[in-house]
C-alpha cells in the first residue's frame, strides 16, 4: 500500500519549492552566471525527494547511522543551484552561505564538488557520467548488506549519451533494485529541442527494453512525485521515473525558453521572476 501524502503536507512543500525557485534566482542573479532552466525544472522533485522520501544526514561525523544513508547523484551537474537550495533548506550550512555561490573559493562551486561539500556524493558535472556511478555505488551497498537507496537525476539532453545507456544495462544485469534514477523531460537542451538535437523517443519503452521499471509522472505535481518515489522503493529492478517538467518553471519569461539554460537574469529580470514568485 502507498503512504499518503495530506493536502497540507503538499501546500507546505509547493510554498517551499516557492521559495527555493526565488533563492535560486537570487544566487544566479548575485554570480552573474548560472543555469535556472532546468534549476526550476527539477527543484520541486529535489524538494520532496529530500523532504519526504530520502533519508540523509548534514553532519557526517556526527551520526552513528551515516554510512547507512541514501545516496543522491546529481548528474546534471549544471543545475548545482536547485542542488544547494535544498541542501540548504535540509540544513547542511546556513542559507547565507548560498551568496558565494560560483565565487572564488566558495565551497558552493558552479557544479557541485565533494571535496567542498559534504553531502556532494561525487563530483559532477560532465554529462552521461551520473549513472554508471550510482551503479557503482548501487552494487557496493549490495556488498556491504546496506539497505540504502541510490538516486541520481538526470537531464533529457543527457540521456542522448551512450554511457548512459551502458550504465542501464549493467544496473539490469546486476538487478540493482536500490538504484532509482529521474529523468528530467524538460524537452529542452542548451541548443534547442531534444527532439531536433538528437531524438530520445519514447524514454519510458527505452528504458523498460534495458529491464528497467519505468514510471512517467507530472514532474510538478507533488503527489504524483512523492508516489512515484514511494513505488519505485518497492521495486524489484533498477526503477526510473521520467518526470515530464518546464524548463524554467514557475517565471513565465523563463519557461519553456532554452535561451534560460544557462544565462543569468539581470536586475530587472531578477524582480520581474521574484514578483510572479512572491
Amino acid at each position: 500500500m502507498i503512504n499518503q501524502i495530506s493536502e497540507l503536507e503538499i501546500k507546505n512543500i509547493e510554498n517551499v519549492s516557492k521559495k527555493l525557485r526565488r533563492l535560486i534566482l537570487i544566487m544566479i542573479h548575485n554570480a552573474k552566471s548560472g543555469h535556472p532552466g532546468g534549476s526550476l525544472s527539477c527543484i520541486d522533485i529535489l524538494n520532496v525527494l529530500f523532504t519526504k522520501c530520502m533519508n540523509y544526514y548534514p553532519e557526517c561525523d556526527m551520526n552513528s547511522d551515516y554510512e547507512k544513508r541514501d545516496r543522491f547523484i546529481l548528474s546534471k551537474g549544471h543545475a548545482s543551484a536547485a542542488l544547494y537550495a535544498i541542501m540548504a533548506h535540509c540544513g547542511y550550512f546556513n542559507e547565507e552561505e548560498l551568496l558565494t555561490f560560483r565565487k572564488f573559493g566558495s565551497r558552493l562551486q558552479g557544479h557541485p564538488c565533494s571535496k567542498l561539500l559534504n553531502g556532494v556524493e561525487v563530483s559532477t558535472g560532465s554529462l552521461g557520467q551520473g549513472l554508471s556511478i550510482a551503479c557503482g555505488m548501487a552494487l557496493g551497498l549490495k556488498l556491504d548488506k546496506l539497505n540504502s537507496k541510490v538516486f541520481v537525476y538526470m537531464g533529457d539532453g543527457e540521456i542522448e549519451e551512450g554511457s548512459v545507456w551502458e550504465a542501464a544495462m549493467n544496473a539490469s544485469h546486476n538487478n540493482l533494485d536500490n538504484l532509482i534514477a529521474f529523468v528530467d523531460r524538460n524537452m529542452l537542451q542548451i541548443d534547442g529541442s531534444t527532439e531536433k538535437v538528437k531524438s530520445i523517443g519514447n524514454v519510458k519503452a527505452k528504458f523498460e527494453a534495458f529491464g528497467w521499471d519505468a514510471i512517467e509522472i507530472d514532474g510538478h505535481n507533488i503527489k504524483e512525485i512523492y508516489n512515484s518515489i514511494v513505488k519505485a522503493k518497492m521495486s524489484k529492478k533498477p526503477c526510473v521515473i521520467i518526470a515530464n517538467t518546464i524548463k524554467g518553471k514557475g517565471v513565465s519569461f523563463m519557461e519553456n525558453n532554452a535561451g534560460w539554460h544557462g544565462k543569468a537574469p539581470n536586475d530587472e529580470e531578477l524582480q520581474k521572476a521574484l514578483l510572479e514568485l512572491k
